[in-house]
C-alpha cells in the first residue's frame, strides 16, 4: 500500500497542487462572474503546469506528488463540472465531451492495474506530451466559454472531445508500446 508523506506534501510542487482544492471550493463561488472565474480557471491551470515542471526542475518529484497531483485535478475538474451543470451553463451532453480524454484513458488505467501482462509497468503520464497539455487548454477554454460565451459553446465542447480523443490515442498508444517490455518481466511470486 503506497502511503502519502508528510514531508513530500511540504515540498513547493506538492503545495501547488494542493493549491487546487482551495481554487475548486471557491470557483463555486464565483462562477457567475466571467472575470472572477477566469482568474480562478487560470491559477488552477498555472499551477497544474507548474507543480510538474517545478517537481522535475528541482529534483523533487515524489510518489506523493504523483498521487496528490491528479486526485487535486480531478477533485477541481468535478467541482467545475457540477457547478456548470447546477447553474445550467453546461448541458447535460456536454460531460462526455469535456471528459473524453479521462473516458478514453479509464480503461486502459483498470486493465493494466488487473493485467499481470503490465506487472511492473510504468504508467505514462497522461499530460505529460503535446496532446495532453492540448486536451487540457482545450478543456479549460470549453469551461470559460460556458461561462462567458454560451454561443460558441457546441463549437468548444466539439473541440475539446476532439483534443481528449488525440489525448486519449496517445496515451493509448504510449502504454501500449510499453506492453511487450512489461510482458518480459515475471509476476511476482503470489500475484
Amino acid at each position: 500500500m503506497t502511503t502519502l508523506s508528510v514531508r513530500d506534501l511540504a515540498l513547493p510542487p506538492n503545495l501547488m497542487s494542493l493549491a487546487r482544492l482551495p481554487l475548486a471550493a471557491l470557483f463555486p463561488v464565483v462562477a457567475t462572474r466571467p472575470a472572477l472565474a477566469l482568474v480562478v480557471l487560470c491559477c488552477a491551470g498555472l499551477t497544474d503546469v507548474l507543480d510538474g515542471w517545478l517537481a522535475r526542475r528541482s529534483g523533487q518529484v515524489t510518489r506523493t506528488g504523483a498521487i496528490v497531483d491528479p486526485i487535486a485535478d480531478k477533485v477541481f475538474a468535478l467541482a467545475v463540472v457540477v457547478t456548470l451543470l447546477a447553474s445550467g451553463a453546461l448541458p447535460l451532453w456536454g460531460i462526455p465531451a469535456l471528459l473524453t480524454r479521462e473516458l478514453l484513458e479509464l480503461p486502459l488505467a483498470l486493465w493494466i492495474a488487473l493485467s499481470s501482462r503490465f506487472r511492473g509497468a510504468r504508467l505514462a503520464t497522461a499530460s505529460a506530451n503535446i496532446p495532453g497539455k492540448l486536451a487540457t487548454v482545450v478543456q479549460f477554454a470549453a469551461v470559460f466559454t460556458a461561462i462567458a460565451f454560451p454561443e460558441v459553446l457546441p463549437a468548444m465542447l466539439a473541440a475539446a472531445a476532439v483534443a481528449g480523443v488525440a489525448a486519449g490515442a496517445s496515451y493509448w498508444a504510449r502504454q501500449l508500446r510499453r506492453a511487450p517490455a512489461a510482458a518480459k518481466t515475471p509476476p511476482e511470486v503470489g500475484v
